[in-house]
């Protein structure tokens, strides 16, 4: 329940106060606006805590048993990005039923919008295991998470259209993953301004996704410091 409190202020507070400088109908439009930003928000934070643990692991020496199973590295890492997204879709379905109560989304549309933010889930889960897979203490991660995290959020579409940014910041936003799944959660909502096609938003998520898993994969199984500790006596690579 405390995780809903974040996306909630978000909405209420800076969602209000940007309202109020605008017209009581176009008040209303931006809130609705900002629903599927909020949402996305939510899985981002959510699937990138998770995948902290990865990082947990490592650092305490959880790690060094869980490589000992007779099965390929690599699968841990999925096991854990698996973990991340269910945890973030759980806190997403939370929120639509929130938004849903209080009337700021018809139940219908929250039904809908889990189908993009299953999508947008997996990336973000991609996104925290990337940065896990080169941090080596909590430290590392929460200072590169905190790095990334805000500029991921902020040049994504989420709290005001791209249309109206400055070029350079828009060139930002098109090589932001994130941006993607904002505007794939965009799609559901009826009268909302996309900044591109759905095909776009799907094609441009399993891409990264994949490469971003791949990547985080080929990282932790080349990390010889982690290799269980007959690996390293034998020497095998």
């Amino acid at each position: 329940i405390s995780s809903m409190v974040r996306p909630l202020i978000w909405l209420l507070v800076i969602g209000s106060g940007v309202g109020s400088m605008l017209h009581e109908q176009q008040q209303e439009g931006y809130l609705q606006f900002l629903v599927p930003g909020i949402v996305a928000m939510t899985l981002l934070f959510a699937a990138l805590l998770s995948a902290l643990t990865l990082v947990y692991d490592k650092e305490f020496g959880v790690m060094r048993m869980m490589l000992i199973a007779p099965i390929e590295h690599y699968w841990i890492v999925i096991a854990k990005l698996i973990a991340a997204t269910i945890t973030a879709m759980v806190q997403a379905i939370l929120l639509l039923i929130i938004l849903s109560l209080i009337g700021l989304v018809d139940a219908g549309i929250a039904l809908l919008m889990l189908i993009p933010a299953f999508v947008t889930a997996i990336c973000c889960a991609a996104i925290g295991g990337l940065i896990a897979a080169w941090s080596k203490t909590l430290d590392n991660f929460a200072v590169i998470m905190n790095f990334f995290i805000f500029p991921v959020f902020f040049l994504s579409g989420a709290l005001y259209p791209v249309s109206q940014l400055p070029e350079i910041l828009k060139y930002i936003v098109l090589v932001n993953p994130f941006s993607y799944g904002v505007d794939l959660m965009k799609h559901v909502v009826p009268n909302s301004n996309t900044d591109f096609s759905i095909v776009t938003d799907i094609t441009v998520l399993v891409l990264f996704s994949a490469f971003a898993i791949g990547i985080a994969c080929w990282r932790f199984s080349r990390e010889s410091v982690h290799e269980p500790l007959f690996h390293r006596i034998s020497g095998k690579k």
